[in-house]
């Protein structure tokens, strides 16, 4: 019998808890693991309730002391670490607690955002539960809540293991496919979100996510490739290319011509795409080296 029941636990109690029980689902077994699996449940849901507060109680002051406590003590990674080990009902309170520390702001700061941009093996863990089916969906409900936020996305799709997506995109099970899909297409419109301006510019000066992008052109999903077209025509687009993106473009210019020609066809009613695709192959045929664009300029003004 615990000492006492998870209803009369302090969030303060509750947190050291999970942080200290948690841990030790992973090798409990039978009636043991039951036990404590039945009580980090309960207790789990008594924090939610607690964070998010209720009709009865003020809530806020309570939820902010909570939120700062359970990123203070690395919770935040227990939960994330452990959710395969949390039973089914413990896991939607587990997103719960999780999204409302992301989202919860204090003045002009976010210090959950704050906390998982410098920990950004959170954001990796949640990629990698896309390969287990019991928490994919857990996973990319969280994952989908941190990509809201421009800082946290560009850390998303900065990362070479960001590729590792697409391989769930292509799995066999549709749900954790289109869950995964749905998440890359939310990166995506935040990335060309006019109001994360200084975030697109920062992310479409990096030769790495040209080429990123470039290969996500040819992936076998026809869903994939036409998200990364989206992205692609900003760096095509973009009037002030680096040196290094600019090398990039200059080097594959005939290819891209030659496939961005034969890309996606079938979308013939598509207006907006066509003009889009007929732009960027007329802004690729005409790429020079800033040596030469130099050059005209002076021969214009002479």
């Amino acid at each position: 019998m615990p000492l006492f029941s998870s209803k009369s636990k302090t969030p303060h109690e509750a947190l050291r808890y999970l942080r200290d029980t948690i841990p030790s689902l992973k090798n409990s077994k039978d009636k043991e693991h039951k036990k404590i699996s039945d009580e980090v449940t309960k207790t789990l849901h008594v924090l939610k309730t607690q964070l998010y507060g209720s009709q009865e109680q003020e809530g806020n002051d309570l939820g902010a002391q909570i939120s700062s406590e359970i990123l203070s003590s690395l919770s935040l990674f227990v939960l994330i670490d452990n959710l395969a080990y949390i039973d089914f009902e413990g896991r939607k309170d587990v997103v719960a607690i999780v999204n409302n520390v992301v989202r919860r702001e204090i003045g002009v700061r976010n210090p959950g955002v704050e906390n998982v941009y410098s920990k950004p093996e959170l954001i990796f863990l949640l990629i990698k539960g896309y390969e287990n089916q019991e928490i994919a969906l857990n996973c990319g409900m969280m994952l989908r809540e941190f990509a809201r936020n421009p800082l946290l996305a560009t850390t998303i799709i900065g990362d070479e293991r960001f590729y590792k997506f697409f391989e769930y995109v292509e799995v066999s099970t549709f749900d954790i496919a289109s869950d995964a899909f749905s998440t890359f297409k939310l990166l995506g419109e935040l990335l060309l979100d006019r109001y994360n301006f200084t975030v697109m510019n920062r992310y479409i000066s990096q030769p790495e996510n040209l080429k990123l992008m470039m290969n996500l052109l040819r992936e076998k999903s026809k869903n994939i490739q036409f998200e990364a077209f989206h992205v692609f025509k900003i760096f095509v687009a973009n009037p002030n290319k680096p040196k290094p993106i600019m090398d990039i473009l200059l080097r594959n210019r005939e290819r891209l011509v030659e496939f961005l020609t034969k890309f996606h066809t079938e979308r013939s009613e598509d207006e907006q795409f066509n003009d889009e695709k007929s732009y960027l192959i007329k802004q690729i045929k005409e790429l020079r080296p800033a040596e030469e664009n130099y050059q005209i300029k002076e021969e214009n003004m002479s």
